[in-house]
């Protein structure tokens, strides 16, 4: 007699079998390097680009041979979100969390006001870290009032009001944990905030958006004050570290974090714990500062121009932060590390396309950074572990940047069911797809995610060319809804459309509808008020400049009771009037 074994049995038995290691080499807990980029492009890294637009990389212009190579090595993802901006992006990836969970809406400047650097007792409700008013100079007229932000990832302060996130560093506690490079959770210099209160050994870091990749060392060590009413002596911005030798940012930064590879190679043959190096590089985040030799190359480059990538000193910043994981692996390889240590690559939102001049082109997905479009939430991720995760391999599995949380934790042999009890982290282990990339066992149980951004930005919506009004997104199965809070949706199947071409919220309302119930039924239940848009009081609908007008439609489709809130009796407000005036003020 025959027996037959259904298909998908045979996969999850296979699954099951072949699941990775959670211990390395002589079972010992692996090491863990993630490396996150900033502002870098899905279709920047060119294995990314031939996997969506099937041209070879020699006819492209940018160069990435080393994190190609690292897709040859590791298991690929061509539908990997992050969030919109870099501060939420890197909230969400070291707690496991949604961002808008853990108060991060947005990327803030060092020239935020926040309770805590005005030296102002919050008002109920509010914490020191939540920014007062937090605006782009936007010309038009703006039905919605931003919602505000933390400046600062809640790490058990005094002042977070009995907050605390436990990062991944934290959750680690048999690893040593590291941390290179930009910080962007502290408050900008806040004390309390830094990365040795989330966990990490801090060895050349700055807590800023941005940072000049020539001559940084004075800033990165300076603790003048943004802000005299700063409750500390000094600002905590962060450490250069000690110099290297390497006159630009990203090499040196990589001779950082070489150098503590080494130091920990020999730690560990003396019998020294694991550790967990967070590297984020700054690049290829503007300002656009090259090597000059890199530059001059670029701007001979024959295929200058090549889908929309033109801008040779963004082309020689990719190629620097491309060297530098060059360096990583080969440094790996030296010393024997490589053996046992997992690499985590990935960026923190998609390409910048609104600088001038632009950085770069996400062609052929739509939008960019600041957008809930693909173009600006879908980046590069590459997960490498040398003879436990088959190389060469690419996954078309959506997944998320707070799944990192989850899986390097489960790969490295800690409980990760104590982190997902009700009101946990939300996101999940990507193990089963190691070695099932199709998910065909359902291992990995997601299928729902949300991105929530309640702020009017200058950053043009595609759709209009005009200054995007607050955003909210789901994606569920197959489907993606963007929620445009000034009164539209758009509906998208990302499977049969992934460069949302055809918008079909006219064409399929009931799917429409359904999504904005699942999307705004999530933020209900996640994010606080304060966190989400406003009704602006002084709103001219005489003067809107979309050919819609602004419509609730969170009051059409949820009534009364779930319309978007308005500013009576907020205290923020109430407290600060003239921030109020100014963020009223459409032609700021």
């Amino acid at each position: 007699m025959t027996i037959r074994i259904p298909v998908l049995l045979l996969a999850i038995l296979f699954a099951l079998v072949c699941m990775p290691s959670v211990n390395g080499e002589d079972g010992k807990r692996p090491n863990v390097i993630v490396i996150l980029a900033d502002d870098l492009g899905i279709v920047d890294v060119n294995a990314y680009a031939t996997r969506f637009t099937k041209t070879k990389p020699a006819n492209m212009y940018y160069e990435t041979p080393n994190l190609d190579r690292l897709t040859r090595e590791g298991l690929a993802f061509s539908q990997s979100y992050a969030c919109h901006l870099c501060s939420p992006a890197r909230a969400s990836l070291l707690t496991g969390k949604y961002a808008a969970r853990t108060g991060f809406t947005t990327a803030v400047g060092g020239n935020v006001r926040t309770f805590y650097n005005q030296a102002i007792m919050p008002p109920p409700g509010y914490v020191a870290q939540d920014a007062l008013v937090w605006q782009d100079k936007i010309p038009i007229e703006q039905a919605l009032l931003n919602g505000t932000t933390r400046d600062a990832l809640a790490s058990g302060h005094p002042s977070d009001n009995g907050q605390d996130e436990t990062t991944l560093a934290e959750a680690m506690t048999d690893h040593d944990a590291a941390f290179i490079g930009k910080w962007h959770l502290g408050g900008h210099g806040s004390q309390g905030w830094q990365p040795a209160d989330q966990g990490f050994e801090e060895i050349s870091y700055f807590d800023e958006g941005g940072s000049p990749y020539f001559n940084w060392r004075a800033a990165w060590d300076s603790g003048k004050k943004m802000f005299p009413t700063t409750p500390q002596p000094k600002l905590l911005r962060g450490k250069s570290g000690g110099n290297l030798g390497q006159e630009y940012l990203t090499d040196e930064l990589t001779e950082h974090a070489v150098d503590y590879l080494q130091r920990r190679a020999e730690s560990l043959a003396s019998g020294g714990k694991p550790f967990f190096l967070h590297f984020c590089h700054f690049a290829v985040h503007t300002p656009f500062h090259g090597r000059a030799n890199d530059v001059a190359y670029f701007e001979r480059k024959p295929t200058r121009g090549w889908n929309g990538h033109d801008n040779p000193v963004y082309a020689a910043m990719l190629k620097r932060l491309d060297v530098s994981v060059g360096r990583i692996l080969d440094t790996l390889e030296a010393t024997g590390l490589d053996e046992n240590t997992l690499v985590i690559f990935m960026s923190d939102n998609g390409g910048v396309t609104y600088t001038d001049p632009v950085a770069t082109n996400n062609s052929p997905f739509k939008g960019g950074k600041a957008l809930h479009f693909e173009g600006g939430i879908r980046v590069p991720l590459v997960i490498r572990w040398k003879n436990h995760v088959d190389g060469g391999r690419w996954s078309d599995v959506p997944v998320d940047c707070n799944d990192i949380f989850p899986t390097v934790l489960d790969l490295t042999g800690y409980d990760v069911s104590a982190y997902i009890d009700p009101g946990g982290i939300d996101g999940r282990s990507i193990t089963p797809l190691f070695v099932d990339p199709a998910n065909t066992s359902r291992r990995y149980p997601r299928d729902t995610f949300f991105w929530h951004y309640p702020l009017n930005v200058i950053v043009e919506n595609p759709e209009d060319g005009l200054p995007s009004a607050p955003s909210s997104a789901v994606r569920k199965g197959d489907w993606k809804l963007i929620f445009d809070w000034s009164g539209a949706l758009r509906l998208y199947n990302i499977a049969e459309d992934p460069y949302e071409k055809n918008e079909l919220s006219a064409a399929m309302p009931e799917k429409a509808r359904e999504l904005f119930v699942v999307l705004n039924d999530w933020i209900d239940a996640n994010v606080d008020i304060k966190y989400t848009p406003a009704i602006n009081p002084d709103y001219d609908p005489s003067k809107e400049s979309r050919k819609r007008p602004f419509a609730d439609l969170r009051r059409k489709y949820l009534g009364d009771n779930r319309a978007i809130r308005t500013i009576q009796n907020d205290p923020r407000f109430s407290l600060i009037p003239d921030a109020m005036r100014a963020h009223r003020n459409t032609s700021n």
